[in-house]
C-alpha cells in the first residue's frame, strides 16, 4: 500500500512558474497553508521534475486552483515534461501575466496564490519550497478537483 493513500484525496492545483523567458504548468498535489500571518504557502516539487529548477532560479510561483472540468487538461499537464513542449499550447490552458511575480498564471482557475520563495528545504526525493503569498485572488466559484489515487479523482458534493 502507498503511503499516499492514507493521505488522499489532496486537492489538485497547477503550478505555473517561468524561467529564462520559458513558461511551464505542472500538476501538483503536494501542497499546503502554513501561515496567516504572514500568509505562507508551502509546495513540494519532485526532484526529477522539468519545474523544479524554474522555481529553484526565479524564486516564484503561482498556485492556480482549477474546476473539475480542467481533470483531462490538469492529467495531461501531470503526464508529460514541459521541457519540450509547450503545455499552455497542448491543452488551451490560457496564460496571463500574475500581478505581484514574474509568473504566467491562469486564466480559467477559480482562484490564484501568487508566491515568492523565502526558503528551501531538500526533503528526500522532493524539495519544499516555503513561500510568502504576495497576491491572492478568487475569481470565482466551483467543484475543486481532489486526487485519490493513480490517475482517478472526485470533486465536493453539493
Amino acid at each position: 500500500m502507498k503511503i499516499t493513500t492514507l493521505t488522499n484525496p489532496r486537492q489538485t492545483i497547477l503550478l505555473t512558474c517561468r524561467w529564462k523567458g520559458k513558461d511551464n504548468v505542472m500538476t501538483l498535489d503536494w501542497h499546503t497553508p502554513l501561515s496567516f500571518e504572514p500568509m505562507m504557502y508551502a509546495v513540494a516539487i519532485g526532484k526529477t521534475r522539468f519545474s523544479l529548477d524554474m522555481v529553484r532560479h526565479s524564486k516564484a510561483f503561482v498556485v492556480n486552483f482549477m474546476s473539475k472540468d480542467f481533470e483531462k487538461k490538469i492529467l495531461y499537464c501531470g503526464t508529460h515534461t514541459g521541457k519540450n513542449i509547450d503545455k499552455f499550447a497542448e491543452t488551451g490552458l490560457i496564460k496571463e501575466q500574475a500581478k505581484s511575480v514574474d509568473c504566467p498564471r491562469i486564466k480559467q482557475a477559480l482562484a490564484w496564490l501568487e508566491c515568492k520563495v523565502e526558503k528551501e528545504i531538500e526533503v528526500g526525493d522532493h524539495w519544499l519550497f516555503i513561500a510568502t503569498v504576495s497576491h491572492a485572488e478568487i475569481r470565482e466559484k466551483g467543484k475543486r478537483l481532489f486526487h485519490l489515487h493513480d490517475d482517478v479523482f472526485t470533486t465536493t458534493v453539493d
